[in-house]
């Protein structure tokens, strides 16, 4: 069907529904229960397309790698609008006291296959987050692991959502591009080829996510998401984390070492435009995506700009450049800006931050944390 031909139903961007034109694909399909089959027996060995679920008044939600940098914001703000108890969190490892009361949480290790596709069941689960991944750097320290989790782990999210017919989010990210990429900006469709295993990991995850959909009608969707930079979670060993650390220096000691060379430009976004960047895709109405891949863009800069930045608020910020070898090698191997004229088309997406406004409630948030902790504000 050509876009131009396509049909949307209004209500389809609430409830997660798909449009008329997306349904008609689906008229003769013939739906099986694949409940009681071995896994090598799943919809992988079929011709039969993935039919979608029946209509329902909310979504349920499965985040998994739910402790990281943006699952519990993400669960929050879904939370908000599906109600509580249909966004379930899950991570291996022990929540904080003020996740663990806030809504569902469960023990999910995405390497256990059986284990997941029974909280899959069992849940009733019908869309499904998966945010367990090692980043860049830490990735190159431990190749084997990062293999393994981002993989293998991306493998068995794949399979279940495949067999289970979910509406299925996976992210990517700026690690996709390598330096045959196009720079400024990078596209949507072009030459990738990183050179990182975290790179290579989400390279792979585009490209089956998108052969299921085409070939089995899974309903794949993915964002390559720039630097994210939140004050909720510590730096957890990406490549961008040096635009997190900064403030938290900039509170504490007024001075910051950064990893990366005062000039190393590279594409960055608030994490409430990320949250919400993920939600509108999830709820746009499959007939509208041209693509199940899009990048998605706020604002880009160096080191030196965002210190200049923050020293409009802080004068004495004092910032010196140690470039880490690996980090910086990464860094310039990734694109300095992204073209997300797709996204913007299709499905409305627009920043709310630019570094101004990126820098104003960054300050202003790390300074309260600190506060509230006890710690020592500058």
């Amino acid at each position: 069907m050509q876009p131009s031909m396509r049909l949307c139903v209004p209500s389809a961007a609430v409830l997660g529904l798909f449009c008329r034109g997306c349904l008609s694909r689906t008229r003769n399909w013939t739906s099986r229960s694949f409940s009681s089959l071995p896994r090598k027996m799943s919809r992988w060995n079929s011709e039969e397309p993935c039919s979608p679920q029946p209509p329902q008044e909310n979504p349920r939600v499965l985040i998994t790698g739910g402790l990281g940098q943006l699952g519990v914001g993400l669960a929050q703000m879904l939370r908000k609008q599906y109600g509580t108890d249909n966004v379930i969190l899950s991570d291996i490892k022990k929540p904080p006291p003020h996740v663990f009361t806030s809504g569902p949480f469960v023990y999910a290790d995405v390497l256990d296959y059986k284990h997941l596709r029974e909280l899959i069941v069992n849940n009733r689960i019908t869309w499904l987050v998966h945010y367990s991944a090692l980043l860049s750097a830490v990735g190159e320290a431990n190749v084997a692991l990062a293999r393994k989790i981002n993989i293998t782990g991306l493998h068995n999210v794949l399979d279940l959502a495949l067999e289970n017919c979910l509406r299925l989010f996976v992210p990517s990210t700026i690690g996709a591009f390598g330096p045959s990429s196009p720079r400024d900006p990078a596209p949507d469709l072009c030459v990738q080829r990183p050179r990182t295993i975290y790179g290579v990991s989400k390279v792979h995850g585009e490209l089956m996510g998108e052969y299921l959909h085409h070939k089995y009608g899974l309903d794949f969707r993915c964002l390559r998401y720039p630097g994210v930079i939140s004050v909720n979670t510590p730096p957890g060993g990406g490549t961008t984390d040096y635009a997190v650390q900064i403030f938290h220096d900039a509170l504490s000691t007024g001075h910051h070492e950064c990893y990366l060379r005062p000039d190393t430009r590279l594409p960055m976004m608030h994490i409430s435009d990320c949250h919400r960047a993920t939600v509108e895709f999830m709820q746009a109405p499959e007939c509208q995506l041209s693509l199940r891949t899009y990048n998605i863009a706020a604002m880009s800069f160096t080191p030196e700009e965002v210190a200049q930045e923050i020293r409009k608020h802080l004068p004495h910020l004092k910032v010196t450049y140690n470039p880490d070898s690996v980090r910086q090698t990464i860094a310039d191997s990734w694109p300095v800006r992204f073209d997300d004229s797709n996204a913007r088309r299709d499905w409305g997406w627009a920043p709310a931050f630019g570094i101004e406004e990126l820098v104003a409630d960054m300050l202003h948030s790390v300074r309260d944390k600190r506060t509230n902790e006890g710690l020592p504000v500058s």
